[in-house]
């Protein structure tokens, strides 16, 4: 063994200075760091294109090559952290985050290096306790940002003006999850609302046309019954993007515009969250959540026509918009349910509130046994029939074999 242990070592020592003496010698370090480059770079395309799983060997090859202090490990372990989000693989992404935190814990490192706040946002978001640990992360990511946007404010370079617009975007984001922590998690704490309010103040400062932080600022006005002025906020959150197409970067992303809509609902502004829900539909017609709550707001108008019949459009028949409502607010209902059956979905109260809306409108309306208006009412859509996965998800099946076994 011991023999076997020398040769190995000569044989190591040659080939090092083989390499250090040769023509490999002088390129070798260049090729390491073109290497590393190249890798990073299409590991990050490929994240970004949805290949989470094709990235993941790229971004860890770079990780086995690299020096353990040299930029390029610590982007890739950064890089590695967001594929493993992209895969669902919440414990992996943390731990790869705190790595990252353990090379740049202040986030002072240049990000062009792997460093900045990043990681710190991420770990906010993932955090098990949640609360005050997740407001401790973030208060990390803020920090972080504001120290880089001061630096490039102070560089005054013409060139830097649209990284500052995108970090204060960023900034105020940040801000704005901690106002939703201190509106759940933490709003027992007895400074929440002046938190609330001093925070989401800071983030229109930073983003004054950011719909996600009039959003945030809607949201906590409403927890305060200050509702007319949610609406407002609301209405000036959607007229920012509402006309633009879906790929222009001032358009929030999916989950902002869920809640939107949730939001508008909240306040009695149904119609524009139906227009959000249609929209989002067309972008993805397999959200369980977007059918599920465009189906609530069609209950909600139709309710409403009954209370206030000429609130909507007094030129046309009172009685006929809330027949065409409930139509579709049952059509839309049932598709939310047909996806949940196929893609085997976890919410149970989004499930009963579904079908107790379903049930209600069939008393009404009557069972459905004509398909032909579905069409009409789902944007593109081609209708199933799902009455059985609704008798088995309200479990009127039982009902039906109890009825059986007491007639024999």
């Amino acid at each position: 063994m011991g023999k076997s242990g020398t040769k190995n070592k000569k044989n190591s020592a040659k080939h090092k200075k083989s390499v250090l003496n040769g023509v490999g010698g002088v390129v070798f370090k260049p090729q390491m760091a073109e290497q590393t480059s190249e890798l990073l770079e299409k590991a990050t395309v490929l994240l970004q294109t949805g290949q989470a799983e094709a990235a993941l060997p790229l971004a860890q090859r770079v990780l086995e090559i690299s020096a353990e202090d040299s930029p390029e490990s610590l982007s890739s372990i950064n890089l590695i952290g967001e594929i493993y989000v992209e895969l669902g693989e919440i414990d992996a992404a943390r731990q790869s985050f705190l790595r990252a935190v353990q090379i740049d814990p202040e986030g002072t490192t240049p990000e062009a290096q792997g460093g900045g706040a990043e990681k710190f946002l991420w770990l906010a978001q993932l955090s098990e306790q949640g609360g005050a640990d997740s407001v401790g992360w973030y208060e990390k990511g803020v920090s972080a940002l504001r120290n880089v946007i001061q630096s490039l404010e102070q560089s005054a370079q013409p060139e830097d003006a649209t990284i500052v617009e995108e970090k204060r975007k960023k900034l105020a984001t940040a801000l704005c999850g901690v106002v939703e922590l201190y509106m759940t998690d933490l709003s027992w704490e007895e400074d929440a609302e002046a938190r609330c309010e001093a925070l989401v103040t800071e983030a229109l400062t930073v983003a004054p046309d950011s719909p996600d932080c009039l959003q945030t600022l809607a949201s906590v006005r409403i927890s305060q019954l200050r509702v007319d002025e949610a609406r407002t906020s609301l209405s000036r959150s959607l007229n920012i993007w509402k006309d633009l197409p879906p790929e222009d970067p001032k358009v929030p992303d999916f989950p902002s515009r869920i809640s939107l809509s949730r939001l508008l609902m909240e306040v009695q502004m149904e119609l524009e969250a139906l227009q959000v829900l249609e929209r989002l539909i067309l972008e993805d017609d397999e959200s369980i959540e977007a059918w599920y709550l465009g189906g609530w707001c069609l209950y909600l108008m139709a309710e409403k026509e009954r209370e206030q019949p000429t609130k909507i459009d007094p030129r046309s028949s009172a009685e006929g918009r809330r027949h065409d409502s409930m139509v579709a607010s049952r059509e839309w209902l049932k598709q939310s349910l047909k996806l949940y059956v196929k893609m085997d979905y976890e919410d149970e109260k989004l499930k009963e509130h579904a079908v107790e809306l379903i049930q209600e409108l069939n008393k009404e309306l009557g069972e459905d046994d004509d398909d032909s208006e579905s069409d009409a009412v789902i944007p593109g859509g081609e209708e199933d029939d799902i009455d059985e996965e609704i008798e088995v998800l309200s479990g009127e099946d039982d009902e039906d074999e109890d009825h059986e076994m007491k007639d024999l």
